[in-house]
């Protein structure tokens, strides 16, 4: 099990923006939030992002369990909205097993956010 996950972001009121938007439709809250550091979570946070002037996009991707499909939608549109760019409009992902539906984007530094709902 993950206890939490961390992205270093190189503009952190621009990305707490974008992290906003895009987790509120999921039902998540910013619970840390300071000059350097910011997190999210339901209970308790577990994705951070971190002031770090030189980050770049590394290939990692995080993905976020939606409740349905129009969280799905909601989350990938408020994500584009808050200065995201698409990676992979809200769509059904066979590839990824029959009832697997997502959307991808990409956070202002680049770095991949999958928002998702089907079988575990």
């Amino acid at each position: 099990m993950l206890h939490h996950v961390t992205f270093e972001v190189s503009d952190i009121e621009r990305s707490g923006t974008f992290y906003d938007g895009l987790l509120r439709p999921l039902g998540w809250r910013r619970q840390i939030d300071t000059d350097t550091d910011k997190a999210w979570g339901i209970v308790k946070p577990v994705f951070f992002i971190e002031l770090e002037t030189k980050a770049s996009a590394n290939g990692a991707l995080v993905c976020f369990s939606a409740s349905g499909i129009v969280a799905v939608k909601a989350s990938w549109q408020a994500g584009i909205d808050a200065g995201g760019s698409d990676d992979g409009a809200p769509a059904q992902r066979p590839e990824r097993g029959g009832a697997y539906y997502s959307a991808l984007l990409r956070d202002p530094d680049g770095n991949r956010v999958e928002v998702a709902v089907g079988p575990d």
